[in-house]
């Protein structure tokens, strides 16, 4: 299948083993915004859709002047061995040629690996967004329990079938139940009548991105399942990052909470779950619910123009950071 084309104008900054780095930027100064696209199962035009239906667009027309989006590579037989340490350490290289610090805003998965970022380099994030982001499932999801029913040892084998790679086609098989018409509309928060040539496109590009997914590495594969979604390291404080066990009460950056009201598969309760494990002083914490299923959030024309349009003015707003907090340095 084609790869379908992005919808934002950009330029590639960076090309890792992980994933290309693009720029989306159109000036030179101001804090960086790096939006942290998930790596799970759909490629990361989940941010790019369509006009007026794009992240990037709405973040750009919201005054967030430098840019940048995670777009991770589908997995190839030399990639089996990548593992969440290998996409972090990737994802510091990408900060560090944007230049830190750079503010963060993590969809979906993308949330949990920028928290996981954000507490091992705290010197390196400035602000941290979290939309739509699984990381303490013991407030359980669709997801969360899909995981717990299935034996690890499940998983195991859907990796040695693939060689250490698994199938973007078979999770898509697996997780993923067929969109119809009012879950596309929902997703895209517009009617799609069928009788416009615009509707037709716009229904032509969610079908291309939906069924065009990405491969993963075995071993991510199986420390996302086991140490993310069935052991619930994160939120436990178990989780070693590149050398590093993660305390999530030293995380003290700002950060806003995203969450979508109809959304099962990172629900409101999860999504907020968040804030109790956070050592951010509550005038730093921002907390919003779109009325939206799941996709709402990232490509909903509604949820773009209200929640995001926010968080770029809260991403650009003085919060009386201290020249010491600004400078903080990795410990």
């Amino acid at each position: 299948m084609a790869a379908l084309a992005w919808t934002t104008a950009h330029s590639v900054a960076l090309q890792l083993p992980s994933m290309r780095l693009l720029d989306f930027s159109r000036a030179l100064e101001g804090p960086p915004l790096l939006v942290c696209a998930p790596y799970a199962l759909h490629r990361a035009q989940i941010a790019d859709i369509a006009p007026g239906h794009s992240l990037m667009e709405a973040l750009q027309k919201a005054g967030v002047a430098r840019l940048y989006l995670t777009d991770w590579r589908s997995a190839a037989p030399e990639m089996r061995y990548f593992s969440i340490d290998t996409y972090l350490s990737d994802l510091n290289v990408a900060v560090d040629t944007i230049g830190p610090p750079v503010d963060l805003a993590g969809l979906c998965q993308g949330g949990w690996l920028s928290l996981l970022y954000a507490a091992r380099f705290p010197g390196k994030v400035r602000r941290l967004v979290l939309a739509g982001s699984p990381v303490d499932v013991s407030a359980p999801s669709d997801l969360s329990r899909m995981v717990a029913s299935l034996p690890q040892q499940g998983f195991e084998a859907m990796v040695r079938q693939g060689d250490g790679i698994v199938s973007g086609k078979h999770m898509l098989q697996l997780w993923s139940i067929p969109f119809s018409l009012p879950d596309v509309e929902a997703a895209l928060q517009r009617r799609l009548d069928g009788k416009s040539e615009d509707a037709r496109v716009l229904l032509d590009r969610f079908t291309h991105w939906d069924s065009d997914p990405l491969d993963l590495p075995g071993t991510y594969y199986l420390e996302v399942t086991d140490w993310i979604f069935r052991q619930n390291r994160i939120a436990a404080g178990h989780f070693v990052a590149l050398g590093r066990k993660i305390d999530l009460a030293a995380v003290t950056l700002p950060v806003f909470l995203l969450a979508a009201e109809n959304d099962i598969v990172v629900p409101p309760d999860q999504a907020f779950a968040t804030m109790r494990l956070l050592g951010t002083r509550p005038a730093w914490l921002q907390r919003e619910t779109e009325p939206c299923s799941h996709l709402g959030l990232f490509m909903g024309r509604r949820a773009l123009a209200g929640s995001w349009r926010r968080i770029a003015r809260w991403l650009q707003s003085d919060l009386g950071e201290t020249a010491s907090e600004r400078s903080r340095i990795s410990a």
